[in-house]
């Protein structure tokens, strides 16, 4: 599954932007509140706005502090999946619970440093773990590669029939570290500057996909 994110879009053109990746599994709208992260991009009436204009199934990934007052919003709202970070709250279940109410499948996601130990005994109450390649705040960085060893650990849980999830990864992923996270059994993979840094990005999609699938195929 391939989630081009609008933080590298042109937000003066959303609706042409959304068109540009046609085909896309999910679109990645990360909003952030300059609290949690040291950035301010968008909030539930741009995203009330983005779900008017497209079919594609909308991943949002809040970078916010309190996500139990403000996630079941953006799942009423229509989203398809709602992630909020493991770091912002006390009760990561009872948020993964209203998200689900409220019509959403419900993402919990970590920092690249955060470790992923002490959630592995609740990851049953989620459908996806997106697990941070980059600090997040800002598109554009280099991927991290430590943190593979997240997707692996939880990979093997799902394998092994202990987990039901979409194994997620955000950050610095491009046409040279998909095939790392991939390989490490990622299933979704967000990127930004990798498809909208070029002059096709659906185009750009479709060989991101197909880099998934002959790692997938050289596995079997």
């Amino acid at each position: 599954m391939i989630a081009p994110s609008i933080l590298s879009a042109d937000f003066a053109n959303l609706a042409a932007e959304l068109k540009a990746i046609e085909g896309s599994d999910w679109v990645h709208v990360d909003v952030m509140d300059n609290h949690f992260v040291p950035n301010l991009t968008l909030g539930l009436p741009v995203v009330q706005s983005i779900l008017k204009v497209t079919d594609i199934p909308v991943d949002c990934h809040l970078m916010i502090e309190n996500p139990e007052r403000w996630a079941p919003g953006y799942a009423e709202a229509g989203a398809y999946n709602v992630t909020f970070h493991a770091e912002t709250t006390d009760d990561p279940i009872a948020v993964a619970r209203d998200i689900r109410a409220a019509g959403a499948k419900a993402g919990l996601s970590v920092k690249p440093n955060t470790p992923i130990e002490p959630y592995l005994e609740i990851l049953k109450e989620f459908d996806t773990l997106l697990v941070m390649s980059v600090e997040p705040g800002f598109g554009g960085q280099s991927f991290i590669g430590h943190v593979l060893e997240k997707a692996r650990t939880v990979r093997n849980l799902v394998d092994a029939g202990e987990l039901r999830l979409v194994v997620e990864i955000d950050g610095g992923i491009n046409m040279d570290t998909i095939e790392q996270a991939a390989e490490a059994g990622v299933d979704c993979f967000v990127a930004g500057s990798a498809v909208y840094g070029t002059s096709d990005p659906a185009a750009t999609v479709e060989t991101l996909r197909q880099k998934v699938i002959a790692v997938e195929a050289t596995a079997e």
